[in-house]
Parts: C-alpha cells; sequence; structure tokens
C-alpha cells in the first residue's frame, strides 16, 4: 500500500522556490520589481500554495474559474475545486503595466516579499459578482458572518496569475514545532511507514470528545495514525490563539494516546467560516498532505447558526462528484461522556439515551468556568488540558 495520490496530479507541485540559487536570484529580482501588499486572505493562500496544500493550483484565479468555482465547484478547465483562491486588492496603481510583480507580506513587520507573481490578468470585479461569489461559498450574505465580512471587504482589483512563494510568511518563525507543509507531511508518513491515516481538522482546543473521536476514527477506519492538523491562521475575535490550544493539544497527545500513533501539526491559512465549502477545502488539502481520511464533524468550519449541523457531511453527497477526490469522509455525530456507560459516545450510537445521561457543557459555559478558575469534569476535559486553558483565561 502507498500513500493517496495528491488532488489533481501524480506528484505534488509545491509553488515554494526549493532551489537555493533560484531563491537567491528571485529575492534579488524581488527589489527592482514593482510591488504590492496583499491581503491577510491572499496571503494565506500563497501560503498554501507554497506548501503544495492547494496542489496542483500554481497560482490565484482570474474571474471566470473564481465564478465557474463558486458556482459549479469546477475550474473553467474542469479541475475539482470548491472555493476561489484569489489576491484581491483595493488598488492596482504601484504595480500598473506590470507583467511580473513582487506580493508583500500584510503580516510581517517590513511587509517582506512574500512571493513574485507572473501577472496574468487584472480584472475589476463588479458588486453583484462578490456577492454571486459570497453567496455560493459562504451560503449568505449577512455581512456578520465573519468569512463574507473578510470577503467582501478585499477590494475589487482581481490579480491573477501563477506565483513562486519565496517565504511562508510568519507561520515558521511563530511556529517552528507546529507549522509544517504538505510535502513535509508526506515525508514524515513515509518515514512512520503510515500508509492510512485520518486528518483531524482543529482551530479550538480539543476536549476529551475530541480526543474519543480521533480514537473511535483511528479504530473505524483501521487507520496506521492521526494527523491532528490545526488551523494556525487568523481567526475571529474571542477564539483561543494557536500558542494555547497547540500547547493544550500535546499535552493530551502525550499523556493520552498511545506513542507514535499521532502526528501534531499545523497549517498557515486563515479560518473562512465556511461551513461545507470549507469542509470540502478540508477533503482537498489534507489528501494532498497524504490522509486517507477526513474527520467531519458536527458543524464542521462553521460559525453562528449559519449552517445546519450535518451539512458539512452532506456536502460531500451533493456537490462533490463521484471519483473527484481519493480521500474519504469520516462522518462523526455530537460525541458526549455517557454517564450511564462510562465513557464518550457518539450519539447516533446510543438511541437509549435522553439528554440528562450526557455531560453536556456549552462553550459559553466552559469558558466561563475556565476564567473563574473552576476546571471543567474530567469526563469533559482532561485536568492537565484544562490547566493550561485556566492558565491563558485568567492572564486575559
Amino acid at each position: 500500500m502507498s500513500l493517496v495520490r495528491p488532488h489533481g496530479s501524480v506528484e505534488l507541485q509545491p509553488r515554494f522556490v526549493y532551489d537555493s540559487e533560484r531563491h537567491h536570484q528571485l529575492m534579488h529580482e524581488a527589489e527592482s520589481l514593482p510591488s504590492i501588499v496583499v491581503s491577510s486572505a491572499a496571503a494565506a493562500n500563497a501560503v498554501m500554495l507554497g506548501a503544495g496544500y492547494f496542489n496542483p493550483l500554481h497560482g490565484y484565479m482570474k474571474l471566470a474559474d473564481a465564478l465557474s468555482v463558486a458556482e459549479s465547484l469546477r475550474t473553467v478547465d474542469g479541475l475539482f475545486w470548491p472555493v476561489p483562491v484569489l489576491n484581491m486588492v483595493k488598488d492596482t496603481s504601484a504595480i500598473e503595466g506590470a507583467s511580473r510583480i513582487a506580493l508583500r507580506d500584510p503580516n510581517v513587520e517590513g511587509n517582506p516579499v512574500l512571493a513574485i507573481m507572473d501577472v496574468e490578468a487584472i480584472e475589476t470585479v463588479s458588486d453583484e459578482q462578490v456577492d454571486t461569489m459570497a453567496g455560493h461559498v459562504f451560503g449568505t450574505l449577512d455581512e456578520k458572518h465573519p468569512g463574507v465580512a473578510t470577503f467582501k471587504s478585499a477590494g475589487r482589483q482581481l490579480i491573477s496569475g501563477s506565483i513562486e512563494v519565496l517565504n511562508f510568511s510568519y507561520f515558521q518563525n511563530d511556529f517552528p514545532d507546529t507549522f509544517r507543509t504538505a510535502v513535509e507531511i508526506r515525508n514524515e508518513f513515509t518515514e512512520r511507514g503510515w500508509n492510512k491515516v485520518v486528518a483531524f481538522q482543529t482551530r479550538n482546543p480539543m476536549h476529551r470528545a475530541h480526543e474519543e473521536l480521533c480514537k473511535m476514527a483511528l479504530d473505524g477506519v483501521d487507520a496506521d495514525g492521526v494527523l491532528i492538523h490545526m488551523l494556525l491562521g487568523q481567526l475571529k475575535p474571542g477564539d483561543i490563539p494557536a500558542p494555547v490550544r497547540d500547547a493544550s493539544i500535546r499535552k493530551m497527545v502525550e499523556l493520552y494516546f498511545p506513542a507514535n500513533t499521532v502526528m501534531v501539526t499545523g497549517y498557515g491559512f486563515d479560518m473562512l467560516y465556511a461551513g461545507p465549502r470549507e469542509a470540502v477545502l478540508h477533503a482537498v488539502f489534507r489528501q494532498n498532505c497524504g490522509c486517507s481520511h477526513l474527520i467531519v464533524g458536527r458543524d464542521h468550519a462553521g460559525v453562528g447558526d449559519y449552517y445546519g449541523a450535518f451539512d458539512a457531511q452532506t456536502v460531500f453527497d451533493d456537490k462533490v462528484p463521484e471519483g473527484a477526490l481519493e480521500i474519504e469522509i469520516f462522518r462523526a455525530d455530537h460525541t458526549a461522556y455517557s454517564k450511564k456507560l462510562n465513557k464518550v459516545v457518539m450519539m447516533r450510537d446510543v438511541p437509549d439515551h435522553s439528554k440528562e445521561d450526557f455531560i453536556l457543557l456549552s462553550g459559553t459555559k466552559v469558558r466561563e468556568m475556565l476564567g473563574d478558575g473552576i476546571a471543567p469534569p474530567p469526563e469533559f476535559s482532561r485536568p492537565e488540558v484544562a490547566q493550561i486553558l485556566m492558565d491563558y483565561y485568567q492572564n486575559l
């Protein structure tokens, strides 16, 4: 057996320039090129392209592809892809007429060069087209939705073309132990002798239910290991910062998983909060990492009440054509600790239970408890994990 193939090509085609001589040349060339500071979302797209996560894309989409992907999950040429990958800016006067430009990082002091881009086109996007894309991708045009607000505020000038990526923004420096490219993850799976790997997506610390869900999936598909793959980029206000999540997840893995069954890593992307569409994107780039399965749980990548509890699972039946992806979905229900059975279960597996038979705490309640220095019950959160989170909330 070997690892699942990347999406859309036989080998991964990361856009990062690994050849040191070429890298040096491009850094030198960048100094004399017209340049533009891109949005955080466009910078995150560059990092994902550089790391091989967005294989087989070579750069930013043109308007026709972006609209086609939003409406039908395919580029004009027929490549299956779930969300537009864009470089939208407010003002292109600094690069007018240029065929090669340097893209500068908005998230690092001094705005260093992130990538060099061959400009294929600069197109003006109408408000109607922006709404069309946002409506399909997010399922709403409500500007209270953090993904919609970010998308609609990005500007109306769309710069398309292929890129060569020269650094991984702040992710490598800020998260040296956790940030990994798709290339590195594939290589490590091979080194570990893992062929069947389950991916777990998280932007939050992991509680007991998440831990047990990973173990259920590991056993359920008879996998060699679990890739706990956390988002390291921009979140909405109130979400727990990456270093705290990282520490709590590592503590849980160290104490409560068998050795060599889990890899804790992270990727450099900003959360879209696009629910079902983001779940499909998560599947695409986990396949590029070499994962055979992705756990998709209740309200995966959702926010507020914009999506139904299992929309992120049914999207794979409704919108993903047969054979478009090789990765499989491990469908998870709400998991909680059963007082009757003294273990964490999926609610669908215990039809004889009532609400009172579970230990259930809302996110709001948990945050309140942690802030007051009260550890949630051990059936809900491992005490060592709760301690890390209490320290964080009490220092706020």
